[in-house]
Formats: C-alpha cells, structure tokens, sequence
C-alpha cells in the first residue's frame, strides 16, 4: 500500500500583486504537488496578492510594521502554524540575518535575472542595457548576502532586439510561474 505524504507547509512574503503567489496555489493544489501554500503574509495592508489568499481561504496577514516588529510577528505566525518553508515572492524587504537565522527552516527567493548577474532592481532594465543575449529567472536559498544564495533553479528566456523592460519583465514572469513551483517540488524530500 502506498504511503500516504503529507504536504508541507509554506508560508509565502509577499509586498504587491501577488502573481507568483497566485501560481503558487494553483500549482499547490495539484496532487503531484509536495506542497500546501498555508500562510501569506504581506508588508503592505493594501497587497493585492492578500485577495488571493482570502479567495483561497488561506490564512493571511498584513503587519505595516518597522522591520524588527514585521520580522518578530511573522516569527512568531510562522512557529504557531508549523511552517516548513518560506516563499520570497516579490517581497519587496531585505530580511535581516537575525529573522533568516531565528526562522529555522529554509527560506526561498525568486529573482528575475540569472543570477548572479543583476543582483538587486531594474534587473529587465540592465539586462538589455548591457545588450546580454538571454535574462531569465532563479529561484535560490536566501542568505545574509543579497541575492546571493545557493541556487535552485534558473529558467532563460531570449532577449529579442524588439524587447524592452516591460516586455521582457513579461516574458521572465511566465517562466518564473513554472519556475517556483518547480524548484519547491524538487527540495521538498
């Protein structure tokens, strides 16, 4: 008889419209998935990404606090429901080494660049300034440095002579929908 696997609990940071997050859960629920989006958490009150939860009926809180405060309740929603794992999913904050040691279980980022070009903002922007040939997406372990990271996974895209920020920003997003789920599938043991 087949062992039955428990799903294991992510908590996802978001700060703005919520489409990785939106990706996440759908991906979430299918059976193959080793995963189960549990808790959202946003530094913004007004995170669009918060209406997905609540569609979903996934616990979610938005803490408008100073980092330390932000830092200190998300530890403590993230011990109180047993979290396994963290998802970065435009989260727009630096978290500080104290919370990425205290958490105790493993945290996640997706970036739009391959990594490690382009670490930081305007990732689109400098990548075409610097007339690279492919951007694309990682999904890596977050560490005190930023953007730094073992990496998970990357996924590239071409950079056509037409594109610009916003149409490569588009394109990097599609692959980065694919990517994230694909990456916790391939840690989750």
């Amino acid at each position: 008889m087949e062992k039955l696997t428990t799903k294991k609990k992510i908590a996802v940071f978001i700060s703005g419209r919520g489409s990785n997050l939106k990706s996440l859960i759908k991906n979430s629920k299918l059976k193959k998935s080793k995963f189960k989006i549990y808790l959202v958490i946003s530094n913004k009150l007004t995170a669009q990404g918060l209406n997905y939860a609540k569609f979903n009926k996934i616990k979610s809180f938005a803490i408008e606090k100073k980092l330390k405060e932000f830092e200190n309740k998300s530890l403590s929603l993230i011990k109180k429901y047993k979290i396994n794992y963290i998802c970065l999913a435009g989260f727009m904050r630096i978290l500080s080494s104290s919370f990425i040691k205290k958490a105790k279980i493993p945290i996640i980022n997706i970036h739009p660049s391959l990594l490690p070009k382009f670490k930081g903002l305007n990732t689109h922007e400098r990548a075409i300034k610097s007339k690279q040939k492919f951007s694309g997406c990682t999904v890596h372990y977050v560490s005190e440095k930023l953007d730094s990271g073992k990496i998970i996974l990357q996924k590239k895209v071409k950079i056509l002579k037409k594109d610009n920020p916003k149409t490569l920003a588009s394109k990097v997003l599609k692959q980065e929908h694919k990517a994230y789920s694909e990456a916790l599938n391939l840690i989750i043991n």
